[in-house]
């Protein structure tokens, strides 16, 4: 249920975060939380913040999820890749094993070179330009993928190829050829490390805002970038658990975000010092749709939160969610009193050394005061510092797309006797 204050307490938990010293990352899809956080930043943490705003097109901030450090990296890249582009069709069913399978081959290929990694922008011209095909598969090693293109493609007829082809760049190049979308997840290496922003205890603002992005352009980058930051809380694994500082993930509305993957991610996540807090409106939107082009959700989804979930907080909701919310928070607290709390207040049931606590009633703290003046110059640091030229980036996509062609230039075109040049 909208405006009972589920917001207003991210944004004052996020910002307790914040001027305690610790390493968070707020994903907003509506923007109003990013710009209300960003004006409470402290001074002192203001090198700290890096803004991720896709609307600001003129500094593109560049997010690849094909940059991976290992083959485990790689692999769960290929796995969320794939798993989003079930999320974002219409029909999930339109994405079968065949999809799957040229996916998977065409992205291990090009993550398969480590200095200059592809990017999705890359996917089609795998299966158009032979030049480029044969460029990137010289940096294989994968016996399996080499087989794929050498014996398994190549015996492909032509007009398999076409309608393959057809297929893929159909659920492909929606978003690449949105200049928007093609502008950030098309430059090869990503504007920061998302390992360094754990470790290092740095602030990351994600604006997703969907009224200046559009609603699947703002679920394709925030999937991306949970992707992303799910591989960077798993590689802490070479880092000894006590060395191994805590990060705040705060995600608003996060069934737009998160993949099936998300049982994994809340599994896994305590031990890699990733800290969750997630906030949606009602159940249904965890079983019955995923906010995304209005298609049904996966009941799978609702029962890794239950299942899995330390403390639950729940503001007012409605008649249909009621009954399971009460039951959550048994005993003491009934269907009636869920529906009927007041505007800004809560039950809690918090998790205190694994066990449930006793639940209890609430009232959220007024939102914290921030300063205009230092959000414009924060903003401004930060798309100078992470940002580029939008111009550099286009040239960069156009260069990128040479890879593979001949070094010598063509010759000259003949001049008739008599002309001059």
């Amino acid at each position: 249920m909208t405006g009972t204050g589920k917001s207003t307490l991210m944004e004052n938990l996020a910002i307790q975060d914040i001027r305690a010293g610790h390493g968070v990352c707020v994903v907003d899809p509506h923007g109003t939380l990013i710009e209300n956080i960003i004006a409470a930043v402290p001074k002192e943490r203001a090198e700290d913040v890096v803004l991720f705003d896709p609307s600001d097109t003129e500094r593109p901030l560049g997010l690849n999820i094909l940059e991976a450090n290992s083959p485990m990296e790689q692999d769960l890249a290929t796995q969320e890749m794939i798993a989003i582009f079930y999320k974002l069709v219409t029909d999930p069913s339109m994405i079968g094993p065949m999809f799957e399978h040229n996916m998977r081959n065409a992205m291990l290929t090009l993550m398969a070179d480590k200095d200059n990694p592809g990017t999705i922008v890359d996917i089609p011209r795998m299966f158009t330009d032979p030049e480029f095909q044969k460029y990137k598969l010289k940096f294989v090693t994968d016996p399996m993928v080499k087989n794929f293109w050498e014996k398994e493609m190549a015996k492909t007829s032509d007009f398999h190829k076409s309608e393959m082809l057809g297929y893929l760049i159909s659920k492909v190049g929606r978003f690449i050829e949105n200049a928007l979308v093609r502008n950030i997840i098309g430059q090869g290496k990503s504007s920061f490390d998302f390992r360094k922003i754990m470790d290092e205890k740095k602030i990351l603002l994600v604006n997703l805002c969907k009224g200046k992005i559009g609603e699947i352009n703002s679920s394709l980058l925030g999937l991306i970038l949970v992707s992303k930051l799910q591989m960077a809380a798993l590689s802490r694994a070479d880092m000894p658990e006590d060395k191994r500082n805590d990060f705040f993930l705060y995600i608003d509305e996060f069934q737009n975000f998160i993949t099936n993957s998300i049982s994994v991610i809340l599994a896994e996540a305590r031990k890699y010092k990733l800290n969750l807090i997630l906030a949606h409106q009602y159940l249904g939107q965890l079983t019955g749709g995923s906010g995304v082009e209005g298609k049904a959700g996966s009941s799978s989804v609702k029962d890794a939160i239950f299942g899995n979930v330390g403390t639950i907080i729940c503001f007012r909701i409605g008649v249909d969610d009621a009954e399971v919310m009460a039951k959550q928070l048994s005993p003491g607290v009934s269907q009636y009193d869920v529906m009927n709390i007041e505007k800004y207040n809560a039950y809690v049931r918090l998790l205190i050394d694994n066990q449930a606590s006793k639940t209890f009633s609430m009232k959220c703290l007024a939102p914290i005061k921030g300063d205009p003046k230092i959000s414009a110059g924060i903003k401004e640091l930060s798309r100078l510092k992470h940002g580029r030229r939008r111009r550099i980036i286009e040239d960069e996509i156009i260069k990128n797309m040479q890879l593979g062609k001949s070094a010598t230039p063509p010759p000259p075109p003949a001049i008739p006797l008599g002309n001059k040049i």
